[in-house]
């Protein structure tokens, strides 16, 4: 049975104005236009739900039995086909899931949670971390929000690069360099590079190339803590951006100390990405919200550098 959810408006309309030229009105339609409806609804119920008194109509008993009913379906059917752009934060219960990799997680989970208690006490945050691969899970609502270097290439993914970060070379405390470090002394460290994909090379390599150098890679980790861990306890550097690594530093006491990178390294983008979907979903737009707010102000006033190619993202997250 197909049904035509134009009838329950009438029908509403009907019982509330008791007349078809009052329904004509209110609906904005003429009153042959509401007769015809009528006839389909008396056809559909098999009742007369309107009769004729004199130069008034009454409502019928089963016109009467339905009348609360049929309001009510048509305040629902309302609500689905416009719903409200109010944002109620202190009664909004809701799980969001953030993925970005560990150094964003430390830099960005404790000022962000800080700001969402404050004002939304009901939400929850979930923060994974970066797969090997490239997944779907934005695409089929794993993860509401993902954090990193670069934006996946499908034309439902929204982007917005909120920030950049200075790529800087960390060291041992009491490493031999750790005073200075010229380009020949970084070309000729021992070398580490965060990877989520174990990859053994990034555009550094090439920057060097171009100054005629080389470095070994001596080993590529998934973590950043885990590079930073390793070059506490070696002599191995790691080329990092250096904002988002400072938390993570400081948290767990690494014995490590970042210095210039003795070439001209491009920024690192910060880059937001989510799902179409939520372009007007009024929790997700105030999450989107607080985490720019949020990466702005650890980024404070750092600024790329003007001469840098934005094309080139060495040390990215998403390598």
């Amino acid at each position: 049975m197909q049904l035509d959810l134009n009838l329950l408006t009438t029908l509403d309309a009907l019982l509330v104005e008791g007349s078809v030229r009052g329904a004509a009105e209110r609906l904005h339609l003429s009153s042959p236009a509401v007769s015809r409806s009528l006839g389909r609804i008396r056809k559909l119920t098999g009742d007369d739900i309107l009769v004729r008194t004199g130069r008034t109509m009454t409502p019928t008993p089963y016109a009467m039995a339905v009348r609360e009913q049929v309001s009510g379906l048509v305040r629902q059917a309302g609500a689905v086909l416009a719903p409200s752009r109010d944002l109620d934060l202190a009664t909004l219960e809701r799980t969001f899931t953030l993925q970005c990799h560990d150094a964003l997680t430390t830099a960005l989970a404790a000022p962000l949670l800080a700001a969402i208690a404050e004002r939304a006490p009901g939400v929850r945050v979930r923060f994974l971390t970066e797969t090997a691969v490239d997944t779907d899970d934005l695409r089929h609502g794993r993860v509401d929000l993902e954090i990193g270097a670069t934006a996946p290439e499908l034309p439902e993914i929204r982007t917005e690069t909120v920030g950049h970060d200075r790529l800087v070379v960390v060291l041992r405390a009491d490493h031999p360099y750790a005073g200075s470090l010229g380009l020949e002394a970084y070309a000729a460290q021992p070398h580490l590079l965060v990877s989520r994909r174990g990859r053994l090379s990034d555009p550094v390599d090439e920057q060097l190339e171009a100054h005629g150098r080389h470095r070994r890679v001596l080993a590529a980790v998934g973590s950043t803590a885990t590079a930073l861990h390793i070059v506490g306890n070696s002599d191995a550097v790691v080329t990092v951006p250096e904002v988002m690594c400072r938390p993570l530093i400081t948290a767990f006491g690494l014995g490590v100390a970042p210095l210039p990178a003795p070439l001209r390294l491009p920024p690192v983008p910060i880059v937001a990405n989510w799902h179409q979907r939520y372009d007007t979903d009024t929790g997700h737009a105030w999450l989107r919200d607080r985490t720019r707010e949020v990466l702005s102000a650890v980024l404070g006033g750092l600024q790329p550098s003007s001469s840098a190619s934005p094309t080139m993202m060495p040390s990215g997250p998403r390598t």
